[in-house]
This record gives structure tokens, C-alpha cells and sequence, in this order.
């Protein structure tokens, strides 16, 4: 079994129940991009970095029986997880492939559409997933991606300097191991060099309170993501507790006044052209 450590938070059974959180926190704004986009009934459907299969099942649903989703991923667990699920829900329209993004070649297949989140700003050569992406996707079929453009906009009101120092080195780390956490400012671009015409660019960015999916979203990524700083040479143990007591506290001090500004995500759709 091949290693899965440049998984940014791992593979395990931890990082599952968390991505099962992120996509609840972010499945109506999910849910709207592909209305919008006109996925539907009968299509067939790329899923680009699928991880443990959230969307995916989602898609398969959307897409019904005529229909078909192509999920790849690099991480045989995620892939696994996905085909347990797949097979305990009865649904024979989904089919996986495990792919190495950087370099590797992607399913032979014509799809109408394709999703992709939070996959471009881990990759080392991203424009070049773009490149063969065109190639999958019909004339006149749209892909559907959502990236960071701005990861720093994550801060809390009132501030929280440990909060600051926490998303300064997850961003160091990102970029020491070859991606870019604001990677949806280059992608317009590849887009077109690519042959697609830009659809919409829309900015997500919210302010939440204690209590929402969306703060439960990057509370988890917080609280499992600073032993992965350790892990990497980041940042300390004791640090790493510090900051983590730091936003506790803030959590907890400040339960009816605090909010949090979420990492600005760039939302584009684009439409391959003849």
C-alpha cells in the first residue's frame, strides 16, 4: 500500500469524520453551484479529488440511474471508504480510479461536467491537471471548481493573534511542500489558456458564530491540523497547546459577541469551448 503522508491532515479514520463535517458545512453552497451550472439528470460527471466519496454520493444522486459519476482520487482508504458506501447504498452508477494528480493520466472518459475543491492548491505542477481536465471534459460541458484566493481572510473578531500565527504557518507549510493556498487567483487564466470560457467568479467568504457548521468546519481543521504543524516542524507542542488555548478561551470568553471571518473561496464555473 502506497504511503498517503502528503495528505495535508492524513487519511485516517479522524481525517474521514472531519471531511464528513466539511462537506455538510458546505453543501448548500455546493448544492447551488451545480444547480447553477446545470448538472442534472443523465450526465456524466468527473469528481475531481473525490477524497472518502461525500460529493461524490451526492453527484450520483443528482446525476440518477442514466447517469454516471467518475470519482478519482490518489488515496486508495478514501477511494475504499467510498466503495463501501457506494456498494452498502445499492448505487451502480459510480465508478473510482486512483490517479497521482501530478502526472498522472485520468480516466478515459467524455464528461458534461466536473467538480473539483481544494485539489489545485496541493499540487505541485496544477496547471497541467488543468490542461488534461480540458481534455475529459466535452465542447460545451462546464467544470465547477472552488479554491482559496485569499486563506489569510481566516481571523476572528476580536482578534486573535495565535489564530493569525496558526493560519501563517499552515500557509508556510502548504508552499514549502510545492502548492499555494491561494491558487484560485491563478486558475482564471489557465482556464482560458485551456479552452475554457469563465462562466462566474464568485467570492465565498463568511462570518460565522460558535454554533454553525461553518465554525465547527475550521475549528476541526484547527484542532486536528496543529498536530500535523508539530509533525512538520512548525511549530512545537507546547505552542501548538497554546494556540490551541488561546482560541478555546476565545471560544469560550467571548460565546455571544465572537465571530469568525472564514478563507476567502473563489467559486468558478467555466464552459469548455468548441
Amino acid at each position: 500500500m502506497k504511503m498517503e503522508q502528503d495528505y495535508v491532515l492524513g487519511t485516517n479514520d479522524e481525517e474521514v469524520s472531519r471531511l464528513g463535517l466539511q462537506h455538510r458545512a458546505w453543501l448548500p453552497c455546493t448544492s447551488a453551484a451545480w444547480h447553477d451550472a446545470g448538472i442534472g439528470a443523465g450526465q456524466t460527471v468527473l469528481d475531481i479529488g473525490c477524497g472518502p466519496g461525500y460529493a461524490t454520493l451526492d453527484l450520483a444522486e443528482l446525476v440518477g440511474s442514466s447517469g454516471r459519476v467518475v470519482a478519482v482520487d490518489k488515496s486508495d482508504r478514501f477511494l475504499s471508504t467510498l466503495d463501501r458506501e457506494r456498494c452498502r447504498r445499492g448505487l451502480d452508477n459510480i465508478v473510482t480510479h486512483n490517479v497521482d494528480f501530478d502526472g498522472g493520466e485520468l480516466p478515459p472518459v467524455t464528461a458534461d461536467a466536473a467538480w473539483c475543491r481544494w485539489v489545485f492548491a496541493f499540487l505541485r505542477q496544477p496547471s497541467d491537471l488543468l490542461s488534461r481536465l480540458s481534455q475529459s471534459i466535452r465542447p460545451g460541458g462546464v467544470i465547477v471548481i472552488h479554491e482559496y484566493f485569499d486563506y489569510a481572510t481566516w481571523r476572528s473578531i476580536p482578534r486573535c493573534p495565535e489564530l493569525e500565527e496558526f493560519v501563517g504557518c499552515v500557509m508556510a507549510s502548504w508552499r514549502d511542500n510545492g502548492g499555494e493556498p491561494d491558487i484560485a487567483l491563478s486558475l482564471p487564466r489557465w482556464l482560458e489558456e485551456s479552452g475554457f470560457e469563465i462562466r462566474t467568479l464568485r467570492p465565498i467568504v463568511d462570518i460565522v458564530q460558535p454554533g454553525d457548521l461553518k465554525w465547527a468546519w475550521v475549528r476541526a481543521f484547527f484542532e486536528i491540523g496543529r498536530q500535523r504543524l508539530i509533525d512538520l516542524g512548525y511549530m512545537s507542542g507546547s505552542r501548538a497547546e497554546a494556540i490551541w488555548h488561546a482560541f478555546t478561551k476565545l471560544e469560550k470568553t467571548y460565546a455571544h459577541g465572537v465571530r469568525m471571518i472564514t478563507p476567502g473561496v473563489l467559486e468558478i464555473s467555466a464552459v469548455r469551448r468548441p
